[in-house]
């Protein structure tokens, strides 16, 4: 006889499994521990498997355990993925639509998503920023609908997720006027002088020193930091000459705050956009991915 699913039971061994412990759980959801207790033994003698072993005192999951939470994590999603649907047929007049983005995303790239989302349907947009490992978290689990990000996709980051480049852009090494000389004998002048870098974890960093290897040029570090506006905000203050994006920079070039000094041949800034795959896209989002585009 096939085992009949309890999605009580299922939502209890989730909490458990989430929160590492039995009495870490009941205390979440208010219950008692020995009820928590004798629901997961039910639901481990309905499923026929051992869902956890004790190692000290907190609980690991088994194998079987592992494969059931990753059921149980897509089921709830599912769920709260129908709740939200439903909710926004009830509310149709305006949409909610979530943007995450790294902090290395240039913000006139945000701003561009927003007036695409608005120019989409009445919404109301949320933007938040965090560290990619989160984004990609949250976009998997729906509370975040579409992530702009510069981190191009890897094997093991595309599963539940579809990937779209929208940009790739040339980098040139921005500086305030005072650096104007250095254009003379680009990029050779670069040695010695005081660089505004994005921090050694990111690709274009790691482009950007194997350019300046590959040419032997002696890069100063003076700052790193991942946000294009504090980079900027260096660069307007006399505080260094800093590599950006040709777009990140184009604003304030035009302006007249900061100048060129030379472009860092075939080193490229590539914007993604990336969005859970699921059975309702909100239609904000999905609009957004599939037009928003900043490659000509």
């Amino acid at each position: 006889m096939k085992a009949w699913l309890n999605y009580h039971h299922l939502f209890y061994f989730r909490a458990i499994a989430t929160e590492g412990s039995v009495i870490k759980a009941a205390r979440k959801l208010r219950l008692g521990q020995p009820t928590l207790s004798t629901q997961l033994k039910l639901f481990e003698d309905n499923l026929g498997q051992q869902l956890f072993e004790r190692k000290g005192r907190t609980l690991q999951l088994t194998e079987a355990g592992q494969m059931v939470l990753e059921y149980a994590n897509e089921i709830f999603a599912l769920g709260d993925e129908m709740v939200e649907a439903i909710n926004d047929r009830l509310h149709s007049g305006r949409v909610d639509v979530t943007i995450g983005a790294l902090d290395s995303v240039p913000k006139h790239v945000l701003m561009d998503l927003a007036k695409a989302a608005q120019k989409s349907a009445n919404c109301r947009v949320a933007v938040l920023e965090g560290k990619f490992e989160d984004l990609l978290r949250e976009v998997k689990a729906h509370r975040i609908d579409v992530v702009a990000t510069n981190h191009g996709p890897t094997p093991g980051e595309t599963v539940g997720v579809r990937w779209r480049r929208v940009a790739r852009m040339p980098v040139v090494v921005c500086a305030d006027k005072k650096f104007a000389h250095l254009r003379k004998s680009f990029p050779e002048s670069l040695t010695g002088q005081p660089m505004i870098l994005p921090t050694a974890h990111s690709k274009l960093r790691l482009d950007i020193d194997h350019w300046f290897k590959t040419r032997k040029i002696a890069a100063d570090v003076a700052f790193e930091t991942q946000d294009t506006s504090l980079q900027k905000l260096l660069v307007t203050h006399q505080m260094g000459l800093a590599p950006l994006p040709e777009a990140a920079a184009a604003e304030l070039v035009q302006n007249r705050e900061m100048i060129v000094l030379g472009q860092l041949e075939d080193v490229h800034e590539e914007l993604w956009l990336l969005t859970g795959e699921r059975k309702f896209q909100n239609p904000v989002s999905a609009q957004i991915f599939k037009d928003f585009n900043l490659e000509g």
